[in-house]
């Protein structure tokens, strides 16, 4: 009988410690954590940036990216991280997401945002907001609150309103500085035949999407972007950052990335998946994927811009192949960088 209640006694053990062994990973925080965030890409170089402007942009740069991780610090998830970083951005002038968005060929703000969750696989995207004061938060909603995962112009914006989303009067998004520029590029050009020349050959120009990604403390994966589009832009144009997996694509098993460039090359790339394709299938590193994409296959297509990436194991990349990328990143290790050059 002493025999008979050993032998359950062990096989109650094993299976109790069997039960901790399998529950054990999801209940306890990884080690590393982190955060990338971007500001945009282009002709940004110490000639053309004051002294005054580039400490404004560090400023803003590190104000997005602790707002970011304070919430992996404090536990939060990956998705929420992207989101905290990425409304301090778009409700920053500076960056041309959000307020502060460039103007349309009408003289008029459409903005795109995207957001995508790596444990899922859920992402949610929207296109042509004119109203919506944080379009990342609409995105949110569209991967959270509905059975879609794309969104555009009137129909997003009655969705996001109902979702609570603030909304503002559409002159709040246009500045003083981006009224200018627009009125600069209407001279420059012919409004009626020019499409992307403004935007490609002006030296004031940069892509000035803004993006994060992260890594919690549990291992899962984020990513998202907003914009305000390209400068001069018609016909209700949309670029990469509201296409998931061309400027935005987040997979656990893989990497999360976010874009910022010339649009179009992007979106013809599949620019963010196609990164972790080459990470999942072909077994090359995030860094190694990234360079091949940005330094090699983006510029031999004529395009341009940069991303940045980070991958399950809180490897980070910040590449680029314009005359400058405002980014930076914070890791749980303590190490941070904010960059412009």
């Amino acid at each position: 009988m002493n025999k008979l209640f050993t032998k359950v006694g062990v096989v109650v053990f094993t299976v109790a410690s069997l039960l901790f062994t399998v529950a054990s990973p999801a209940q306890t925080p990884a080690k590393n954590y982190a955060i990338v965030i971007h500001g945009g890409a282009g002709f940004i170089n110490e000639g053309n940036t004051s002294k005054e402007k580039r400490a404004a942009y560090t400023q803003a740069l590190n104000s997005a990216l602790e707002a970011g991780y304070s919430v992996l610090e404090n536990g939060g998830s990956a998705v929420d991280a992207v989101v905290a970083a990425i409304k301090i951005m778009e409700d920053n002038p500076l960056f041309n997401a959000g307020k502060g968005s460039v103007l349309t060929a009408d003289g008029k703000v459409e903005m795109d945002a995207s957001v995508m969750d790596g444990k899922s696989l859920r992402a949610g995207a929207v296109a042509g907001l004119t109203t919506i004061k944080n379009p990342v938060t609409a995105a949110r909603f569209v991967m959270d609150s509905s059975q879609h995962v794309f969104m555009i112009g009137s129909g997003a914006e009655e969705f996001a309103r109902k979702m609570q989303c603030e909304s503002v009067n559409p002159e709040y998004f246009i500045t003083p500085e981006r009224r200018k520029s627009f009125e600069r590029l209407r001279q420059q050009k012919d409004n009626a035949t020019a499409i992307l020349e403004p935007v490609v050959t002006n030296p004031e120009f940069k892509f000035g999407t803004v993006g994060a990604v992260a890594l919690d403390k549990f291992g899962n994966l984020a990513a998202a972007t907003s914009t305000g589009g390209m400068s001069n832009k018609k016909f209700g144009r949309v670029g990469d950052v509201a296409v998931i997996g061309a400027g935005t694509y987040a997979n656990n098993k893989t990497c999360a990335i976010s874009c910022t460039g010339w649009g179009e090359f992007f979106i013809r790339l599949v620019m963010a998946k196609t990164v972790s394709d080459k990470m999942e299938y072909q077994q090359l590193s995030l860094e190694d994927a990234s360079n091949e994409m940005i330094h090699r296959v983006l510029p031999g297509m004529g395009g341009n811009g940069g991303l940045i990436g980070i991958d399950k194991n809180g490897n980070v990349v910040m590449p680029f192949c314009t005359e400058g990328m405002f980014r930076a990143f914070k890791k749980s290790s303590g190490e941070k960088q904010v960059l412009m050059f």
